[in-house]
């Protein structure tokens, strides 16, 4: 079987995603499609169950919402759940 960590004598092999600028076209190729997609929020029609859902852009401005909060909510709890830095003894 072969030694999945690279060897002084062999240079570790350069991935696709390990170039910055792949990485940043996949970042604003994202970016394209979430932007169509609120966009595309003009161009159908909802069959709402409650009026604020009729909003422009309401499922992605409450997802972004529920997301920032989680992140909020989750910094918060850590200072509840946090155990100490030597928990498991040295």
């Amino acid at each position: 079987m072969a030694d999945p960590t690279p060897s002084a004598d062999r240079p570790e092999r350069k991935r696709w995603l390990d170039g910055r600028r792949n990485a940043d076209k996949i970042f604003y190729g994202l970016v394209l499609i979430c932007a169509g997609l609120f966009l595309a929020d003009f161009f159908y029609h909802k069959h709402v169950n409650f009026a604020f859902e009729n909003w422009f852009g309401f499922f992605a401005w409450y997802g972004f919402i529920c997301c920032v909060a989680l992140v909020l909510l989750a910094k918060q709890m850590r200072k509840w759940v946090k155990r100490d830095e030597d928990y498991y003894g040295d």
